[in-house]
């Protein structure tokens, strides 16, 4: 995996590229979740950077390139998310969710998942300390 962090562009790209799967520039360019109007030379150059950085890997296809992200979205974003809950809200999660979802206009169906991903979690923390599932 890379060792630098990536830049807010380049954590777009690899959004649409976790998201859609391996995609040739134009269709990451057309993806990109801030709706900018961008030069397909924009784009291009910063994944070419990114390929650098180990960010993204491709493999040509005709005359177009296919990129694909080399690390999962949890490897990239894992260590990102730690570290800015240690240092924005002094290691409580629970000060960094109350943050996310206050004023965030969740759905319900959103609440919903974020309740079952705190259950899974709870009750695979039980499990590793030998309690009851």
């Amino acid at each position: 995996m890379a060792k630098q962090r990536p830049s807010e562009l380049e954590l777009q790209v690899l959004g649409v590229l976790w998201d859609r799967g391996p995609s040739t520039v134009r269709a990451v360019m057309e993806a990109m979740p801030d709706g900018k109007d961008r030069a397909y030379t924009t784009i291009l150059s910063v994944m070419q950077g990114m390929e650098r950085k180990g960010l993204v890997g491709h493999t040509p296809q005709g005359q177009a390139h296919v990129y694909h992200a080399t690390a999962s979205r949890d490897q990239v974003l894992a260590p990102m998310l730690r570290e800015l809950v240690r240092n924005a809200f002094g290691g409580s999660p629970s000060r960094a969710l109350q943050c996310l979802l206050g004023g965030s206009g969740l759905g319900v169906g959103e609440l919903d998942e974020i309740r079952r991903v705190i259950d899974e979690a709870g009750r695979e923390q039980a499990r590793e300390q030998g309690g009851q599932p």
